[in-house]
């Protein structure tokens, strides 16, 4: 173990990397019950999706550990799976086996980028402000859908305001909500995943928590044949590219999933590996230069693109590294032997199917708010008293929550960037990526408009 891993070299130990991923593993354990809840919306079933989640963390996280030999973890991003969800499925009108294929897809393209220098290409294109504003952006959306998904905030009258107090499941979102948050300010490990149990606790003799509608292990595995391998249908990748008018629109959208993939995961690298020494700045340099799987970097990469491929066979939406992997990282895992103990963690949770089904959407409604939260403190590394940052940032953050749109807030937060910086003279600014993905999302607009 102390071989593979190079505990020693690392400055760890058995016991400290064993914490790490405990600890890791508590602090995102909230998605085994949040993504079922969120794609069963689109037709899949419930037990698949949630087996689905538990094989595609167990198997990327594996990679993660035993390749890349770094200490994150991976499973179902939160903003992707509501991407899936309310954008694809829902806004544009997909099917979810035809979302799943573009999320295949999404993997296979970001698997070609980590092994070509087009990768680094396509990181330059996108400025900071907009990474920032997009990463922010979709905090305020996750955390809208949990007020949204419990039915806190009605449209009665035809504007948002707050619901009527008058049933049980929305005094329990409201106990659960505030527990959650006293834990996360008190800074207890796994806050979020006990604010989750502790609320659907709570919710037993208020009767919004019952086991009417649960599923079993057994159950579940009986529906993982519906989404497994469904992409590979007439369904799925069969029917993703026979409509010749939606083609620009299923092109935008894998690069929408990808290019929110992908700078998902590299700001969580460089975010939580720096300052810790799991990415130095030579394997950074190394990443950025050299060809192949070089770097650590190079080969974390390499299992994120490959996880989300993975996660989209068996019936889940993009699967990446989880910025909560900082916490494990904070309580000293240093090498892949922290995130080898955080799939342990996920193959034990599968067999707990039946009270992880139980759970209402009460007790996980607050988990996406608590997220959201989290998710905007990118907004702190932007200059809103700057015009030429703050416009675009407004569109490409704030927007996407008020026009219920992922893709729609990118795309005008590049449009209004490129008009920010025609105007101030800077065009040379604009990469020309930026430039070609800008002019694509215009064409679908006006294809929308004329469809």
């Amino acid at each position: 173990m102390e071989r593979f891993f190079k505990l020693k070299q690392n400055g760890t130990t058995v016991g400290r990397e064993v914490i790490a991923g405990l600890t890791t593993f508590f602090a995102m354990a909230y998605i085994i019950v949040v993504n079922p809840n969120m794609l069963a919306q689109t037709g899949m079933q419930w037990g698949a999706v949630f087996l689905a989640t538990i094989i595609a963390s167990v198997i990327g996280t594996l990679i993660m550990g035993l390749v890349a030999n770094v200490p994150y973890a991976q499973a179902p991003g939160m903003g992707l799976n509501s991407f899936f969800t309310f954008t694809v499925c829902f806004t544009l009108g997909f099917t979810w086996q035809q979302a799943l294929s573009m999320v295949f897809i999404c993997g296979l393209i970001n698997i070609l980028i980590t092994v070509t220098k087009l990768r680094k290409y396509i990181i330059k294109s996108i400025p900071r402000s907009l990474q920032n504003a997009i990463g922010g952006g979709i905090g305020i959306f996750v955390a809208y859908i949990g007020l949204l998904n419990i039915g806190i905030i009605s449209f009665d009258a035809g504007v948002p305001a707050m619901a009527t107090l008058n049933q049980p499941a929305l005094w329990l979102f409201l106990i659960g909500l505030a527990l959650t948050v006293i834990l996360l300010i008190c800074k207890v490990k796994g806050a979020i995943l006990i604010g989750i149990v502790a609320t659907a606790l709570i919710g037993i003799p208020m009767g919004v928590t019952t086991t009417h509608d649960t599923i079993s292990f057994t159950e579940a595995c009986s529906q993982l044949p519906q989404t497994f391998g469904a992409i590979f249908t007439s369904e799925g990748l069969g029917s993703l590219f026979t409509d010749v008018s939606k083609l620009p629109l299923v092109l935008i959208t894998i690069f929408s999933f990808s290019i929110s993939d992908t700078f998902d995961t590299i700001g969580t690298f460089i975010g939580t590996g720096r300052r810790t020494g799991i990415f130095s700045d030579e394997d950074e340099q190394a990443m950025n230069t050299a060809p192949g799987f070089k770097s650590k970097m190079d080969k974390a990469l390499f299992a994120d693109a490959t996880a989300t491929s993975i996660g989209a066979i068996f019936g889940t939406s993009n699967t990446t590294t989880y910025v909560e992997s900082a916490a494990g990282i904070g309580a000293g895992g240093r090498t892949g032997l922290t995130s080898v103990v955080v799939s342990l963690c996920f193959i034990i949770s599968a067999f707990l199917a039946t009270f992880v089904s139980a759970i209402p959407s009460a007790a996980t409604a607050p988990a996406l708010v608590a997220v959201g939260i989290m998710m905007m403190s990118s907004f702190k590394e932007i200059q809103w008293d700057n015009l030429e940052e703050a416009i675009p940032a407004f569109f490409a953050g704030i927007f996407m929550a008020l026009c219920y749109s992922i893709s729609y807030g990118i795309a005008a937060g590049f449009i209004f960037y490129c008009i920010t910086k025609i105007c101030k003279g800077k065009i040379k600014e604009i990469h020309p990526i930026l430039w070609v993905v800008t002019v694509l999302f215009i064409l679908n607009f006006v294809l929308l408009a004329l469809i």
